[in-house]
C-alpha cells in the first residue's frame, strides 16, 4: 500500500490534473486506487462530475475520532474512487489549530483499508488539511511547470517536506518532481527544466507531460484523458509517468500500464520532450532560495 501526496504551494501547475490521470492510470494497472480531494474551492470534486456533498460526507469525515476509510462516502468514478471535498472545509479550518490535528488523517489509515494506493490533492496554500495529507503520506510528488513561479512553488514544497519529515513524519520520502505543461517550443521552458533537473538531480522523473489539447478537454466534461482519448500525447505521458513512479512505489510490482495504452498519433511536430541542455544553461540557484535535503 502507498500513500500519496500530490503537492506544490503554487497554484496553476497541473496539480490536480495530475492527481486524476495518475489514479487513473494505476486504476488501468490493476490497483485499487482511492482520491481524497482536500482543496476546499472542490476543483477535483468538480472535474470529476461529481456533486458537492454535505459536510459529514466530504473528506472532512477524516477529521473525528471515529473516521474509518472503510465506510466513507466514495463515489466510483473513471477507474479509482473518490472522497469529495466541501467549500465547507475552509470554515472547518478555523477549528482544526491544536497540536494533534495534523495527525486525523494518518490515524484514519492506521486502522486499516483495502486500497493499493491512496493519492490526496491539496491546495496551493499550506493549511492543516495539506499537513494531514503529509503527516499520513509515504510519497510526495510535486508536478510543477517549468517557469519562474511554479519552479519557486517547489522549491518552498521541498522545504515542507523536510521539515515534516525532520519533525512529524520520518516515514516521508523526499519528494519526486513531475515537469507539467512542458512546451519544447519555449526557451525558458526548456532552461528551467534543466535547471530542475540539476538542482534535484534523481528526483525528477525521466517522463514529461507536455501541452496537450486533450488534457485540456478533459477538465471539461469530467473524463480522464484516457477515457477522452486513449491514443492522445496526454494519455501517453500520464502512462508513463505513472509507470516510472510505480517502479519506485511498488518495486515488487510492476504496473503494466504503458503495455496497456496504445501507441499515441504524434499531433504535431512539436518535439517529444524537452531539449535539456538548451537554451542558455544552467539557471543561477541565488534565483530561487533552497534548503535542500
Amino acid at each position: 500500500m502507498s500513500v500519496i501526496t500530490i503537492c506544490n504551494h503554487k497554484g496553476g501547475t497541473g496539480k490536480t490534473t495530475t492527481v486524476i490521470n495518475l489514479a487513473a492510470a494505476l486504476g488501468l494497472g490493476g490497483k485499487r486506487v482511492l482520491v481524497v480531494d482536500l482543496d476546499p474551492q472542490c476543483f477535483l470534486t468538480q472535474m470529476m462530475g461529481v456533486r458537492e456533498p454535505p459536510p459529514q460526507e466530504s473528506s472532512l469525515s477524516f477529521m473525528a475520532h471515529d473516521a474509518d476509510i472503510n465506510t466513507l462516502p466514495v463515489a466510483r468514478v473513471s477507474g479509482f474512487d473518490l472522497l469529495p471535498s466541501s467549500q465547507y472545509l475552509t470554515r472547518a479550518q478555523k477549528k482544526l489549530g491544536g497540536p494533534m490535528d495534523s495527525f486525523w488523517i494518518k490515524e484514519a489509515l492506521a486502522a486499516g483499508h483495502d486500497y493499493d494506493v491512496v493519492i490526496f490533492d491539496t491546495a496551493a496554500a499550506l493549511s492543516v488539511y495539506t499537513m494531514n495529507a503529509l503527516v499520513a503520506s509515504e510519497q510526495v510528488v510535486v508536478p510543477v511547470t517549468p517557469e519562474y513561479q511554479p519552479v519557486v512553488g517547489a522549491g518552498q514544497t521541498w522545504q515542507t517536506c523536510q521539515l515534516v519529515r525532520e519533525k512529524l513524519n520520518p516515514s516521508l520520502s523526499v519528494p519526486f518532481f513531475l515537469l507539467t505543461q512542458v512546451d519544447a517550443r519555449k526557451r525558458d521552458h526548456a532552461i528551467y527544466s534543466q535547471y530542475i533537473r540539476e538542482t534535484y538531480e534523481g528526483r525528477v522523473l525521466e517522463s514529461v507531460v507536455r501541452t496537450s489539447a486533450s488534457l485540456a478537454e478533459t477538465t471539461r466534461d469530467g473524463q480522464t484523458v484516457f477515457d477522452h482519448d486513449v491514443v492522445s500525447r496526454g494519455a501517453r505521458d500520464y502512462a508513463n509517468a505513472a509507470d516510472e513512479l510505480s517502479r519506485y512505489f511498488f518495486p515488487d510490482d510492476v504496473l503494466e500500464t504503458s503495455t496497456s495504452i496504445p501507441t499515441p498519433i504524434k499531433e504535431d511536430n512539436t518535439p517529444e520532450a524537452v531539449p535539456v541542455g538548451s537554451g542558455g544553461g544552467s539557471m543561477p540557484h541565488a534565483w530561487v532560495p533552497l534548503n535542500r535535503c
